[in-house]
């Protein structure tokens, strides 16, 4: 276990696994991946050395949330996908992909550098990640888009995700949002996506915060 009471680490001979319970919404990629390198209820919960390092890396890759990450002995490292993606889930956060940099992570977050769930429902105690609280909130959103941007001229390169004060997301890079059920649908360098729930342009900020009194920093 790390020093850090949020930050669990579990060594194997090739990789270690770190896990981050601060950003973890239990999405169960980890835990429904095939083999025994996640088993519930066993302790330790993780044991990389049931599968060799490429397995390591594939599975903790797959978590949408950045709560796992990976070191490597041989001193391979996560790289940043090509594009960068925010996927609008039904119900849920918003699944983002990229080269990341997320105002509000904290500097031992390294997973969001890639990886992340962000709140859009409002409620989630964990701005501006998510939480769950959508689901007590009742949160519904079927993760459809109608715009579709003013386009990039390459894909790629960082991505800045800011918060305006009790305000949106704002997106700054080249980035495509795809639907719920799986449709690239809009495509541009700079967007405002909601994050108090209210908006009637989801994913879109449409001002409705400030009527919604949201309040978040």
């Amino acid at each position: 276990m790390s020093n850090d009471k949020h930050l669990y680490d579990y060594p194997g001979a090739d990789v270690t696994v770190r896990w981050d319970e601060r950003l973890c919404i239990h999405v169960g990629e980890c835990g429904r991946s095939d083999g025994e390198l996640f088993v519930g209820g066993r302790d330790p919960w993780c044991q990389p050395d049931v599968s060799g390092a490429d397995d390591v890396v594939d599975v903790v890759e797959r978590c949408p949330t950045g709560a796992l990450t990976y070191q490597r002995l041989d001193g391979a490292v996560e790289a940043a996908p090509d594009h960068n993606t925010v996927v609008v889930a039904n119900n849920g956060p918003l699944y983002v992909t990229g080269d990341l940099q997320i105002d509000g992570a904290a500097d031992d977050m390294a997973g969001v550098s890639f990886r992340a769930a962000l709140c859009r429902c409002g409620e989630s105690k964990n701005k501006p990640f998510c939480d769950n609280s959508h689901e007590k909130a009742g949160f519904v959103d079927r993760g459809a888009i109608g715009a579709s941007g003013k386009g990039y001229d390459a894909p790629g390169g960082p991505l800045s995700v800011n918060r305006a004060t009790n305000g949106p997301l704002l997106l700054s890079g080249n980035v495509k949002l795809v639907t719920a059920a799986g449709r690239v649908a809009w495509k541009g360098t700079k967007c405002a996506l909601c994050r108090c729930g209210a908006s009637k342009n989801k994913p879109f900020c449409d001002g409705s915060h400030k009527a919604a009194g949201f309040t978040a920093e």
